[in-house]
């Protein structure tokens, strides 16, 4: 591993870490936790957010190749994930959506925002950018739809029907703070607005903040998931989501859809994060694949560490 990369990779996880003991030690309370988790997630993200991608710069590039080799991953992904929980050890539907989300939903905003800006600086950050404008809202729908549908083949409450369930995706996506950053980016880019003056300083002061207290809070959060019961499915789902699903993402960028190296590399780096909350929330609220979910969050943290570092080598002697 080259030295250099581990040495920009690891402070990203020390933080996590600092946070993580500061929870365990009752430095902090769990509420000040939560509140930091509230800040980064409603102010902080949206304004990193907006202000970078109204003032970014695409180079002419199309995202439609670079959407395609991320979520072909996450799709081939998702589907080993699911058939290994069905043949392996008969869950039923549910759960086997619970492990296509563990297993292919990364941490993209706070843990893929530090560590992209980290390795790769402002110019990584766009294609990161770009496959954050479209994450929250595919995955959101993709795991509602499948949910429902999984719900319905086990047999659990009536179902909804998928108009039902688009509109109440749809209403949830149209309050969430991160989807509306987003927009509002887009929106200030097509008229054309400047971001300059005092409103460039105050955005810049929110947006340096968002960063290391998303990476504060995440460590904060972990101390309220830990290992459970399940560690096998939990090792094999989290061996899956930091190696197996950003090496799909490598092949697809670098030899299907022929994706400049860096885009490449940061789709590659983004795929190589450790699985995010939302597997844990999804899980609650269907009632299954609580220790799943839980293990692959805790588990994959833990491994993305070392990981992270070792995709980070990768890239760097394959860019050259």
């Amino acid at each position: 591993m080259s030295l250099e990369i581990l040495f920009i990779v690891a402070p990203v996880f020390l933080l996590i870490g600092i946070g993580y003991l500061v929870a365990r030690f009752g430095l902090l309370s769990p509420e000040v936790g939560e509140a930091l988790g509230q800040f980064v997630y409603v102010i902080a993200i949206p304004v990193l957010l907006f202000k970078t991608l109204s003032t970014v710069d695409l180079g002419g590039e199309t995202p439609w190749a670079l959407w395609a080799t991320y979520f072909g991953g996450v799709f081939i992904n998702w589907t080993i994930a699911a058939l290994m929980i069905r043949k392996v050890f008969h869950r039923d539907a549910r759960a086997c959506a619970i492990a296509g989300i563990s297993s292919s939903f990364a941490n993209t905003v706070m843990v893929g925002l530090p560590l992209v800006s980290a390795v790769y600086g402002d110019e990584g950050m766009t294609a990161l950018l770009l496959i954050l404008s479209i994450h929250l809202p595919v995955m959101t729908v993709l795991i509602a739809v499948i949910m429902e549908r999984a719900a319905q083949s086990d047999g659990v409450g009536e179902g909804s029907s998928l108009q039902q369930t688009l509109k109440s995706v749809l209403k949830s996506l149209a309050t969430n703070p991160i989807v509306i950053g987003l927009l509002a980016a887009v929106v200030w880019r097509l008229f054309g607005l400047p971001v300059t003056g005092i409103l460039k300083d105050v955005l810049e002061r929110i947006a340096g903040t968002a960063l290391p207290v998303a990476l504060l809070s995440l460590g904060m959060s972990m101390v309220a998931y830990g290992i459970r019961g399940n560690l096998i499915p939990g090792i094999l789902l989290s061996s899956l989501k930091v190696a197996v699903m950003p090496a799909l993402v490598f092949c697809l960028g670098a030899f299907v859809f022929n994706l400049p190296p860096l885009w490449t590399s940061v789709a590659t780096l983004t795929a190589a994060c450790p699985t995010g909350v939302n597997a844990y929330i999804f899980a609650n609220k269907y009632g299954t694949g609580h220790a799943m979910s839980s293990n692959s969050i805790t588990l994959t943290t833990l491994f993305a560490v070392l990981t992270t570092g070792m995709w980070g080598s990768f890239l760097h002697m394959w860019s050259g």
